[in-house]
Parts: structure tokens; sequence; C-alpha cells
């Protein structure tokens, strides 16, 4: 007979597993990729219709908030990033919405979507966190890192860009020094981007995990007390994520 260590181990393991399809390095997040399309859809629809509705007068309800959340979001690539914002400033949005509703799955009950799942569609693995899988935090910071680049040659030109890398901070005596710091700076970028947001919100989930193992009559304690806690983490991860990614995209931009 299995101990309450073992049951509870598979438990836990169970909750951590994704649903899969494909081997090795082409295994593929069934979960997290339908999960995050979903979660981007609903974004870009509900900004659209409120869009479509916008009036020009005072603004009200949800048109309100969808206003005040672009305010906030052009400010803060205003204020960082002093080149031309057509492109920054909708990746900003982007980027905060989306990470803000990916972590926002952290606070549905765990056993919710995967036990209707199983009984609906048979689905034995589900994870509704993306911003808990490693592959979705480094697949976003990626994408910001080729954005680095992108803006880091745009702004000084390929030639200047490489300059930079063999002159700065230390001069071109000391051109080696200067490439290696500016190589594991740059690749430091995308990494402590993934990393950061990836270890804050797994702890978070596992810690839901483990506090639904408790009995049912008490889990609202830890539980409630918890996801009031994690209730500042959500937005707040988002928001560091943007702002890293502004504040990198701007110092590779501009001229130093």
């Amino acid at each position: 007979m299995a101990s309450g260590g073992d049951v509870a181990q598979e438990y836990v393991l169970h909750h951590l597993t994704h649903a899969t399809v494909g081997e090795g390095f082409w295994t593929l997040h069934l979960d997290t990729l339908i999960v995050s399309w979903i979660l981007g859809i609903l974004f870009v629809g509900t900004f659209w219709l409120a869009a479509r509705k916008a009036t020009a007068g005072v603004p009200t309800g949800f048109q309100n908030f969808v206003e005040t959340l672009i305010d906030f979001i052009d400010n803060l690539t205003k204020d960082t990033f002093h080149g031309a914002r057509e492109f920054i400033a909708p990746l900003a949005l982007t980027i905060f919405v989306w990470v803000f509703l990916w972590n926002l799955m952290d606070l549905i009950p765990v056993d919710l979507f995967p036990h209707l799942l199983n009984i609906l569609f048979g689905v034995e693995y589900l994870r509704i966190v993306p911003s808990a899988d490693l592959n979705a935090t480094f697949g976003l910071s990626l994408t910001v890192f080729a954005l680095i680049l992108i803006y880091g040659v745009k702004g000084k030109g390929f030639g200047g860009f490489c300059k930079e890398f063999v002159t700065h901070p230390f001069g071109p005596w000391l051109f080696p020094a200067n490439l290696v710091l500016n190589v594991v700076e740059t690749l430091a970028k995308p990494v402590s981007l993934a990393l950061r947001l990836f270890g804050n919100l797994y702890a978070a989930e596992l810690i839901f995990i483990l506090i639904a193992l408790l009995p049912f009559w008490v889990q609202f304690i830890p539980g409630g007390a918890w996801a009031i806690f994690h209730i500042l983490v959500v937005p707040l991860q988002a928001f560091i994520f943007t702002v890293l990614t502004v504040v990198y995209i701007a110092l590779a931009h501009e001229k130093h």
C-alpha cells in the first residue's frame, strides 16, 4: 500500500507534468501553447472591441480602463525609450497584458481545469500557468533578445554596434575584456528575464499545489492568505518584465 508521502509526491508530480506531444528537443507543451493562444486572443479581442466602441466623450467603463492602461504604458515608454515609439509602445502593452494574464491563471484552483478536462476529454495532464513553464518565459525573453540586437543595429548601425562591443567601457586598448564583458552582459539579459518570471510563478504554483494537499476544510486559510499576497505578485512580475524589456531595448538603441 502506498504511503501518504508517496501519494503526496505523486499528486505534486502529476500537477507539475505538462500535456505534451513529440519527443526530445521537439517536445511541445500543448497546455502552455493553447492557454497562451487563448489568453492572447482574449487580450486582442477585448481591446479591439473597446477600440470599436470608443467614443470621443468622457470614457466610461472598460474604455476608461483600456485608455488608462494605454496611457500608463505610453508614458512608461516615453520616459525610457527616446526613439520612435510606434512599435515599442504596442510591444510593451502586449507584453504587460499577456504576461499579466499568464500570471493571473495561477489564482485558479489547481484541480479545477485538470479535473474538468479529464472528465470531458480524458486529458491526463494539464498545467494552465504559462509563466510557470520555462519554455514560455524563455520564448518570450528570446524574442526580446532578438529585438535588443535589431534595435542595437538600428540605432548605431552595424559598425557602431560592433564597435561598442570592443571599445565600451574600458576603451579600445582593452578590447578583449570589453568583448567578454559585453557578451556576458547581453546574454544575461534574456536569461535573467526568463528565470525571474519563471522562478516567481513556479514557486507560487508549487505552493498552491502543496496547500491543496491539506484537508479541504482548512485549505481556505493558507490558500486565501497566499492568494491575497499573490495578487500583488501577478501585476508586479508583468510590470518588471515590461520595464526591463523597454530599458534593455533603449540601452541597445542609444549611443554611449
